[in-house]
């Protein structure tokens, strides 16, 4: 019995997923928990024999700890108003810039999900790298502890905050562009529903921003405001 744990074991380690975590500094104790990380709802419907949950609570875990350990970042780090804080944090933490992080990491490689699913693009959809690279966290938080998880934190991701601070992208792309319109041409940009599509539990809605007649910019999201703000900095990508 004791040979065939260790086989188990030994199998396990080398196996290319635990390989690749360990390149990224995260040293796997429990499998079955990373096997949930990169375990996408679909994949279960098309494999019912599997015995582990798919990655969303993990990815409900994995937000809380993301959100605690940039406050304390942020805290620790900055004298600024609590305001300006809240504002920096939303920035580092949205889902824009985390599945930015998660593409980089190349996480959604080893990502199981339906065929279909895959096939549609849904391993560059940028709200599922996002819940990855959450529920990745919230694995490492579970396997490793909460100094692990914010090591993590703090390698891949707090980085980024110099940059979001320095250029103002903390300043949602809707206000920026309607200051920035408004100062030029004294317009204020509306935003419309182009198109809506994909089921009630994965909807995805694109939004174009136009000045007077013109579209100057589309943008995707999971809700129309996060369409509208895709749309807003994809016009900025312009007008800047």
């Amino acid at each position: 019995m004791e040979i065939l744990i260790q086989m188990i074991s030994k199998k396990t380690q080398n196996s290319p997923l635990h390989n690749f975590l360990l390149t990224l500094g995260v040293e796997v104790k429990n499998t079955q928990i990373f096997d949930e990380v990169f375990t996408h709802r679909s994949y279960l419907n098309e494999h019912k024999s599997v015995a582990h949950n798919h990655n969303e609570r993990l990815e409900f875990l994995g937000d809380a700890v993301l959100e605690l350990v940039v406050t304390e970042h942020l805290y620790k780090t900055y004298p600024n108003p609590e305001g300006e804080l809240t504002n920096w944090r939303s920035a580092i933490v949205k889902g824009e810039m985390i599945s930015q992080v998660s593409r980089q990491l190349n996480l959604g490689s080893f990502l199981k999900m339906s065929k279909g699913e895959e096939q549609s693009g849904g391993k560059e959809r940028n709200l599922i790298l996002a819940n990855l690279f959450e529920a990745l966290i919230g694995g490492i938080y579970l396997d490793e502890g909460y100094a692990k998880a914010s090591q993590f934190i703090h390698t891949y991701l707090i980085p980024k905050l110099k940059k979001i601070i320095e250029e103002g992208t903390y300043i949602d792309s809707k206000s920026r562009f309607q200051e920035l319109i408004q100062n030029k041409i004294g317009f204020t940009p509306r935003y419309e529903l182009i198109d809506q599509d994909g089921p009630d539990h994965n909807r995805m809605f694109t939004i174009g921003v136009y000045i007077e007649e013109k579209c100057v910019g589309k943008g995707q999201g999971p809700s129309k405001q996060k369409a509208e703000q895709a749309a807003a900095a994809d016009a900025l990508t312009y007008y800047l």
